[in-house]
């Protein structure tokens, strides 16, 4: 008996081996097709992100430093380029298609593996606005300190009433993103530079305009809120003039209130009443 029972449990063991070495192969050979498959997936993720998302997909474009009220006409711009894939997609053309917009200052187009395009815009900053006479029409227009005329947000300017109202500059036959003349860009240096400081010295005028002289030269002519006096004084406008041109105006009005026109030219002070000759 004893040795039937070991011939069996020798012959148990050796099948009991057997079908282990059987189930080891098993596994390692599906890992090995898990292992094929998955390395096929990841080809197949590679070809797709890196030939047929470039090649076939629309380019996914994302714009920054532009209102929203305006996202729209980029979209419509960018759309225009009819561009059918993010490979095909050309930077330069959308750079330069854009710059061409009047509000903008500057812009930079950048793709970004695989189907991404990034536009970074920086709008012009108005310093201040104008009114031009349109074909019969008069519209508010607004000016960068490069002196470019841009419509852009008009609604902005119109309240702000930081931004000063300047009237009586050359501009003919009016487009946007034209230029004023050169030698008008001191007035905006100046106007920008006044605008930087705490005291807000704009709210105080409704109107700066501009007097043409001889030879290109010019002076100006300001208007105080709710005061019904012109105050002329030549190109300097900076914040001493200003701070000087208040104190005249306090003091000219204790004196005569029914002033006109005060005169801060030629470095002294004249004023002009509504009935009288200038006085001194």
């Amino acid at each position: 008996m004893s040795d039937v029972v070991f011939t069996d449990f020798e012959d148990f063991v050796t099948v009991s081996g057997s079908d282990k070495s059987e189930k080891k192969d098993k596994k390692v050979f599906l890992v090995k097709i898990l292992v094929f498959v998955l390395a096929v997936l990841l080809f197949a993720e590679l070809i797709i992100s890196m030939v047929l998302v470039p090649c076939f997909s629309k380019p996914s474009i994302t714009v920054s430093g532009l209102k929203s009220a305006y996202q729209q006409e980029f979209t419509e711009l960018l759309g225009s380029m009819k561009t059918s894939s993010w490979l095909r997609f050309d930077t330069q053309r959308a750079a330069s298609l854009l710059s061409s917009v009047p509000y903008i200052d500057s812009v930079d187009v950048s793709k970004v593996f695989p189907d991404r395009v990034i536009v970074s815009v920086k709008e012009r900053v108005p310093v201040a606005k104008t009114v031009i006479n349109n074909g019969g029409r008069y519209i508010s227009v607004q000016i960068d300190k490069n002196g470019v005329l841009f419509t852009g947000n008009r609604q902005k300017s119109d309240t702000d009433y930081e931004i000063p109202l300047v009237s009586g500059l050359p501009v003919e036959k009016f487009r946007e993103g034209m230029s004023i003349p050169a030698n008008y860009r001191v007035l905006l240096d100046q106007i920008e530079t006044v605008r930087s400081r705490s005291q807000k010295y704009f709210a105080a005028i409704s109107e700066i305009q501009v007097v043409q002289k001889e030879y290109g030269n010019y002076e100006l002519v300001l208007y105080p809120v709710h005061k019904h006096v012109r105050v002329l004084t030549d190109r300097s406008l900076n914040e001493e003039a200003l701070k000087y041109m208040m104190v005249v105006l306090d003091v000219v009005d204790s004196i005569e209130p029914d002033v006109s026109e005060i005169d801060l030219r030629y470095g002294s002070v004249s004023y002009r009443t509504r009935s009288s000759a200038a006085v001194n």
